[in-house]
């Protein structure tokens, strides 16, 4: 029964929260994420966003990541990786959001720990933006740290939480943070689905966002015979 309580409390407060939203629209990312492991020590991060100012229209933005991620042990992943994204502000004009393309160079560090049944993870990165808007072009650089919870429920469901915030390494030193909650469902032992809110918050700004994720994470090493 806590549990479910905990699942109601979470909707109560996300829809308040989508009433303080400075956007009078609701917005939606969908989301594929991928880690196939292809030897006892590394694994390929493959990824894929399509983000919307709207549920369904209204482009804003792709995003196509990718990374090695070094398993120094389970509960401790290092990455390099790379991403290109492609952003259309026209919509809604956010500080830096303007229309775009970036390539993207990362690096990652991923603690895991557990408190009774709660799994936190510590996920720190570091970002290097190389940025095209039009005829100009620009070099940026930022810091994240996110913690997120995730509660199982049962087998099957779970609840996963998430808070993010960005720090910018010139200018303005705040960059966003964002603030996660959904339901999640074990469809198989390499297969999940999520559908929960975000608030993403800016300086001048908060957007509501709903959210469906795809996770599969197949073993792609050669089995023993």
């Amino acid at each position: 029964m806590k549990k479910i309580a905990l699942l109601i409390t979470l909707c109560i407060t996300c829809i308040g929260n989508a009433q303080e939203t400075g956007e009078d629209k609701w917005g939606a990312w969908y989301m594929y994420f991928g880690t196939n492991k292809v030897s006892d020590k590394l694994s390929i991060h493959t990824e894929t966003q399509f983000r919307y100012y709207e549920t369904t229209s209204n482009f804003n933005q792709m995003l196509l990541r990718t990374g090695l991620n070094y398993h120094i042990n389970p509960d401790a992943i290092a990455t390099l990786g790379y991403g290109y994204i492609t952003t259309d502000g026209t919509f809604e004009d956010l500080a830096n959001e303007e229309n775009s393309k970036e390539h993207r160079i990362f690096e990652q560090f991923i603690l895991k720990n557990k408190v009774g049944e709660f799994l936190f993870e510590h996920r720190y990165r570091l970002e290097q933006r190389f940025l095209e808007y039009q005829n100009v072009t620009d070099t940026q650089h930022r810091a994240r740290y996110r913690l997120q919870v995730t509660l199982p429920l049962t087998d099957i469901f779970f609840l996963n939480f998430y808070d993010e915030i960005f720090i910018n390494l010139q200018n303005e030193a705040f960059g966003q943070n964002r603030l996660y909650g959904a339901l999640g469902v074990n469809v198989t032992e390499n297969l999940a689905i999520q559908a929960g809110y975000l608030k993403n918050h800016f300086s001048n700004g908060n957007f509501d966002r709903l959210q469906v994720g795809v996770f599969f994470n197949p073993d792609l090493r050669k089995k023993k015979k």
